[in-house]
């Protein structure tokens, strides 16, 4: 995996621990990018050690099985899953805030919790090695005429446009990833999609998804799975 000016081939290129970002509906894939406007003193915190050091980031959604409200909390449960990334891009505006951009490396299940006396969290990790594999023997196994088939009637429910030409040339990879990422559903599809096995697994089940929004008629908004 090459990302900005490092490549991430083994697991000796990631680190034992990372600092993590627990974002709601956030989904950060292998090979995607995900704009960032950081704003809060604890991430502002976590991203000057992150520039300062590996530049890298670990993307959690807060867990879904959390009561409502308690997510708001210091110290919220979080999903077992998500996705380290790399600083790309960064901006400061002049009011506080950061812009951010984020490539994504691999996934990575959550271990235990490091105390290191930050107003950030940092978790031990064991990551998705196979997500480094630059082989892309899986991207045949996506029936990639089904997934642009239900891409096109959503675009056409909702009276969006594509670029089809860059659709077109993207390729099965790179197409699955980026409308999962692109995706208008709720935390619990997102992070299905972000927990699938492999790319055929994500294809199908973005295709699941997007089927049963456009049969039930659901706004952005709405959630899809149960």
């Amino acid at each position: 995996m090459h990302v900005g000016n490092a490549r991430y081939l083994k697991r000796e290129d990631l680190p034992e621990t990372v600092r993590v970002f627990p974002l709601t509906g956030a989904l950060l894939l292998p090979g995607g990018q995900l704009p960032l406007n950081v704003f809060e003193p604890r991430y502002l915190a976590m991203f000057d050690a992150a520039l300062a050091g590996d530049r890298l980031i670990g993307i959690v959604q807060p867990s879904l099985l959390e009561p409502q409200g308690a997510a708001e909390g210091p110290r919220p449960a979080l999903s077992t899953v998500g996705c380290i990334g790399r600083i790309t891009s960064f901006a400061e505006t002049g009011d506080g805030r950061y812009i951010t951009s984020i490539s994504g490396i691999c996934r990575f299940r959550l271990l235990d919790e490091i105390g290191e006396g930050h107003p950030f969290r940092t978790f031990r990790i064991a990551p998705f090695l196979a997500d480094l594999s630059a082989e892309d023997d899986d991207e045949a196994t996506v029936d990639r005429v089904e997934l642009l088939r239900v891409f096109r009637a959503y675009l056409d429910a909702n009276k969006l446009e594509a670029d089809w030409e860059s659709v077109e040339r993207a390729g099965n990879r790179t197409l699955v990833n980026s409308l999962s990422m692109m995706s208008p559903f709720g935390p619990a599809e997102k992070q299905a999609l972000l927990e699938a096995p492999d790319l055929k697994t994500r294809a199908e089940t973005l295709i699941a998804i997007t089927e049963i929004f456009l049969a039930r008629g659901f706004s952005d908004s709405d959630t899809v799975l149960q």
